[in-house]
C-alpha cells in the first residue's frame, strides 16, 4: 500500500484504558522506550500513533506524529472524560494548544476522542489553519453508538465546513468492548468510508487537496453498513470473550450447562468466540433438574460438537446436608439448601477450571444481577460473565438471532418457562415478575436514573416497582463481588455504576 500517512488510534502504544500503569514510573519507562524504537524503525511513510507522554511532572494523553526518525509534532488531548466508563482526570493533565502539521503539502490538524464532542478543539484547529482533521478515538461500543459518533462528527463537519478522518480501537479489554467502525466524512457531512464493525482492518483512504482553493477532497470508497442490532450486540459480545480469554492466556472454556436459556447463548458465545475444540460444558443435574433440561442441553452440544461430561450433583449436596444436619436441626428447609446445590455445582466448575487451566463463563444475565437472583460463591462463581450486561428479553432476542444463523439451541429452550430448578415445579416468576415487565422497569431505574414515581408514572404497577428498586438496592454486596462482563449498554453493572454498599439511602425518601 502507497499511503503517505498512517494512523493509529488513541493509546494505541499502551491499549486503552491503562488504569492505574500510568502511575507506575516503570511502565511509563517503557512507553517513552516504545516510542523510541518506533523512532528508529520509521521511515518511508508519517504516523500518527497515540501514547501517554511524561512532561515536567506532568501526564498527557497525547498524539505524536514520526516522521523519519523524528517526531515533528506532539497533540496533548485537552477534554478529559471523567464520566460513564472513563477516569481521565485521573491520571491526565489537559493540553490547551492545537495541532496543525503538513503532511505531504496538507494542513492537517490532529484532535483525540473527546475534543471532537465538542466544538473548541475543532475550532482551534481551523483557526491554525487546518484543512483536514484527524481524530483518534478509543470509543468502547455501546448499542447504536456507531450512529451517535457519526451524528457528533457531522454536527463539527457543520461548524468547520472540513473532512474529518475518525479511526477508533478495535477489541476487547476486560469489560469494555471497542468496535472500530472508523470513518470518514467530506465537507458536506457526508460519510464516504466506514470501515467493518468489530474487526481489525486496515483501510485506505485517498484525499485530493486543491491548493487554489485550500479544499480537501475525500475520494469516495466502501461505506460499510451498520450492524442490524441484535448482530452488533451478538459480535460485540463474541469479540469481549474471545479477547478477554486469549489475551490472558486462557487454554480454554468451560460452561455448566443447564438446558436454560442463559447458559446455552453462553455456550454458543463462547464457542464462536474461541471455537468448539477449545471450548467444554458440564452437565450438573440435581433432583430437580427436569429430565428434558438434560436432553436440551446434551442437544445444544450436540449441535456445536462441543464435548461434554455429566456429573450429578446429588452425592455432594447429600454430603452437605449430612455435614450441615446437626447445624441447621429443627429449621425449615429455605433457599439455603437451593443456594447450597448452586455451590456444588460452583466448586465443581472451579475444580475443573483449576485443574485444566480452562477460564469459567458464568452465565448470569443483567436481569439476575440487578435483583440478586443469583447465588455468591455457586453460579456467580467464574472469572467471566459475557452476558452480565444483557437483559433477560434480550437473552432472549440475541438466541433467537444466532438460531437463524444455524438452529443451534434447541427450539424448546426458547419456549419453555424459565426456572433455576433448585425446588420442585420451579419458576422464575415464581419470585420474579415477568421478565417483559421487569426489564423496563430495570432500564429506567438502572439506565435512566428514574425514581419510582417516575417509573410508576410510565405505567408500572407501584408495588411491583418499589419492590424492585429494593431489590436492585439491597443487592449491590453481590454484583461487587460478580466477574467481570462484557459491556454493551450505556450504564453496566461495575464501570459505570458505582454505588455504595453501605448505605442509608432510600427511593423512597424526601
Amino acid at each position: 500500500m502507497d499511503a503517505d500517512c498512517i494512523i493509529f488510534p488513541e493509546l494505541a502504544l499502551t491499549g486503552y484504558p491503562p488504569e492505574d500503569l500510568l502511575l507506575r514510573p516503570s511502565f511509563i519507562r517503557q512507553v517513552t522506550a516504545g516510542i523510541n524504537i518506533l523512532l528508529e524503525k520509521i521511515a518511508g511513510i508519517d504516523v500518527i500513533v497515540g501514547y501517554p507522554r511524561a512532561q515536567e511532572g506532568s501526564l498527557y494523553n497525547s498524539a505524536a506524529v514520526i516522521r523519519e526518525g523524528s517526531m515533528i509534532a506532539v497533540y496533548d488531548k485537552h477534554l478529559l472524560p471523567n464520566y460513564s466508563v472513563f477516569d481521565e482526570k485521573r491520571y491526565f493533565s489537559a493540553g490547551s494548544s492545537s495541532c496543525v502539521v503538513d503532511i505531504k503539502g496538507v494542513p492537517v490538524g490532529i484532535t483525540i476522542c473527546e475534543d471532537i464532542w465538542q466544538p473548541h478543539p475543532l475550532k482551534l484547529c481551523c483557526e491554525a489553519g487546518a484543512r483536514l482533521v484527524v481524530n483518534l478515538n478509543a470509543s468502547p461500543f455501546h448499542i447504536n453508538k456507531g450512529q451517535e459518533r457519526e451524528t457528533v462528527v457531522r454536527q463539527r463537519i457543520n461548524e468547520c465546513g472540513i473532512p474529518i478522518v475518525y479511526v477508533n480501537l478495535v477489541g476487547g479489554q476486560d469489560e469494555l468492548v471497542f468496535d472500530g467502525e472508523s470513518f470518514v466524512m467530506d465537507a458536506a457531512g457526508q460519510t464516504v468510508y466506514r470501515a467493518r464493525a468489530l474487526e481489525e482492518v486496515l483501510v485506505p483512504v485517498d484525499f485530493n487537496y486543491q491548493i487554489d482553493s485550500g479544499n480537501v477532497e475525500v475520494v469516495s470508497g466502501e461505506v460499510a453498513p451498520f450492524l442490524p442490532h441484535e448482530a452488533g450486540i451478538y459480535n460485540a459480545l463474541v469479540l469481549g470473550v474471545r479477547d478477554y480469554i486469549e489475551k490472558n492466556n486462557f487454554a480454554g472454556i468451560v460452561v455448566g450447562l443447564s438446558g436454560g436459556i442463559d447458559s446455552a447463548l453462553t455456550l454458543v458465545l463462547a464457542v464462536d468466540a474461541i471455537g468448539a475444540e477449545k471450548v467444554e460444558a458440564v452437565l450438573m443435574p440435581s433432583r430437580y433438574t427436569a429430565d428434558m433440561s438434560v436432553e436440551d442441553a446434551r442437544l445444544e452440544c450436540e449441535h456445536l460438537q462441543v464435548s461434554y461430561q455429566v456429573i450429578p450433583i446429588e452425592p455432594v449436596f447429600k454430603a452437605f446436608l449430612s455435614t450441615l444436619e446437626t447445624e441447621f436441626a429443627g429449621l425449615p428447609g429455605d433457599t439455603t439448601e437451593e443456594n447450597i446445590q448452586a455451590r456444588c455445582r460452583g466448586i465443581i466448575m472451579m475444580a475443573i477450571s483449576n485443574k485444566k487451566g480452562k477460564m469459567v463463563l458464568t452465565t448470569g444475565n443483567k436481569s439476575e444481577m440487578a435483583v440478586g437472583y443469583a447465588t455468591l460463591y455457586g453460579d456467580m462463581a467464574g472469572g467471566f460473565a459475557p452476558i452480565k450486561d444483557v437483559p433477560k428479553t434480550l437473552v432472549y432476542s440475541l438466541s433467537a438471532y444466532r438460531n437463524e444463523i444455524a438452529p443451534v439451541i434447541p427450539q424448546r429452550v426458547l419456549e419453555r418457562a424459565p426456572s433455576a430448578e433448585l425446588a420442585p415445579d420451579q419458576k422464575d416468576e415464581d419470585s420474579l415478575p415477568p421478565y417483559e415487565v421487569l426489564d423496563p422497569i430495570l432500564e429506567m431505574y438502572i439506565e435512566q436514573d428514574l425514581g419510582p414515581e417516575e417509573i410508576i408514572r410510565a405505567g408500572f404497577d407501584d408495588v411491583t416497582v418499589r419492590q424492585i428498586i429494593l431489590m436492585v438496592n439491597r443487592n449491590e454486596y453481590k454484583r461487587r463481588q460478580a466477574p467481570p462482563g462484557v459491556r454493551i449498554s450505556q450504564r453496566a453493572f461495575g464501570r459505570d455504576r458505582r454505588y455504595p454498599i453501605t448505605c442509608g439511602f432510600s427511593e423512597s425518601s424526601n
